[in-house]
């Protein structure tokens, strides 16, 4: 039973806006690379653990803290007996393990060992079940997801599941009897009520609101190259269609995730999308999903 979902990150999400409007760094494109990558993987997972039948918890994208010290687990699964704590690595390529670090094959570059980190994380976890008052068994293992993974030297002692094994890990975890009890319904609602919801590792690439372009840009592929048509936008590039309304409520879901601290108003979402539609067409779509304060002239929505 699937407790709480998955969902991109506001890291992933504000990053991928500030890509569309403003040139990166080669360093903050190659994070933004990797949390796209690692989202798809922990997508990909999440299709493949569909199979499983017996009672099960399965809580997603938990970031949790201990005596100031905060954790995060991609996927975590509540059995009879057992939790397992799974971190989905999409790595590509070859890599291979020499005295407990990761390297590329063919670019010598050093990874950080995903074994170490949730290492830490299962030893947090523990502490957070005794704190809890809670006695399970801990397993930690961590999943390269992506089938164009190679992991040369990969000790047989270590809790790694490679591309190949990781359907055999779902069967064998499926064939495990479970059942659960009102004292596992408990503490997976426990664990999420822990969830933190402010994550202490973002890292957004610096940015403020005068050098960001504005404008509204495709759904699809990210143009700026977009016209009006009937209660359409249509992309000039690559032929998409999206609803004018839905566009516009895109566009403020962006504008309030990169500038939480800015009242959205019918003027600021104007300027925002700078778009060909009169300020009335924005006062009507925010009128309709959005509940209005203040006077006349200094409107706001929430």
């Amino acid at each position: 039973m699937l407790l709480k979902g998955r969902s991109e990150s506001d890291e992933l999400k504000a990053t991928r806006y500030l890509n569309t409007r403003m040139e990166l760094t080669n360093k903050e494109k190659f994070h933004y690379a990797n949390l796209e990558k690692g989202y798809e993987g922990e997508v990909r997972f999440d299709l493949q653990a569909e199979i499983l039948e017996e009672e099960r918890y399965i809580i997603n994208d938990l970031l949790l803290e201990v005596n100031n010290s905060y954790f995060q687990i991609d996927t975590l699964i509540i059995s009879q007996g057992v939790i397992h704590l799974l971190d989905i690595k999409n790595y590509q390529g070859d890599c291979y393990l020499e005295a407990d670090k990761l390297y590329s094959v063919t670019t010598a570059r050093e990874y950080k060992n995903p074994v170490d980190q949730l290492k830490r994380s299962a030893t947090l976890f523990r502490q957070l079940l005794q704190n809890l008052k809670q006695n399970y068994l801990v397993e930690a293992p961590v999943i390269f997801i992506n089938p164009e993974f190679t992991l040369f030297q990969a000790p047989m002692d270590q809790p790694i599941i490679l591309p190949t094994q990781v359907n055999r890990f779902l069967k064998d975890l499926n064939q495990t009897p479970s059942k659960l009890n009102d004292g596992h319904k408990k503490l997976a609602q426990t664990l999420i009520s822990l969830h933190q919801t402010k994550n202490p590792f973002t890292q957004l690439p610096k940015y403020n609101y005068e050098q960001l372009q504005k404008g509204m840009y495709c759904k699809t592929c990210k143009s700026f190259l977009v016209s009006i048509k009937n209660n359409d936008f249509v992309c000039r590039k690559c032929g998409g269609h999206e609803n004018i309304q839905l566009a516009i409520l895109r566009n403020v879901k962006e504008f309030q995730l990169l500038f939480p601290d800015r009242k959205i108003t019918t003027r600021s979402i104007y300027e925002w999308c700078k778009v060909g539609l009169n300020k009335r067409t924005f006062c009507r779509v925010l009128k309709k999903n959005y509940t209005s304060f203040g006077s006349t002239s200094d409107t706001y929505y929430v």
